[in-house]
């Protein structure tokens, strides 16, 4: 299945990079993609599982799904995984 989540606190290129490398070392995840312009990250998973683990990963690196809390703390880890995503391009 397909899906395209709206997702708060992506700032640029770094932040993709990112978003892809970790969602890519997830089972069951493919066609991984983060759209800057739209704030939105879209992937096929197989199982509802793989979903919500990908949910998880994306709060986790500081991305939540729009809707969701955005603490200080997220938006802190964002800016953490931006830097680390712009080292490793």
């Amino acid at each position: 299945m397909e899906v395209t989540l709206k997702i708060q606190n992506l700032k640029c290129g770094g932040c993709a990079n990112t978003i892809i490398t970790k969602l890519g070392e997830l089972n069951h995840l493919s066609k991984i993609n983060v759209d800057n312009t739209n704030d939105s990250v879209s992937f096929n998973y197989l199982t509802e599982e793989s979903f919500t683990e990908a949910k998880t990963l994306l709060a986790k690196l500081g991305y939540p799904i729009v809707g969701e809390k955005n603490a200080l703390t997220t938006k802190a880890k964002s800016f953490v995984s931006c830097a680390v995503g712009r080292i490793s391009k």
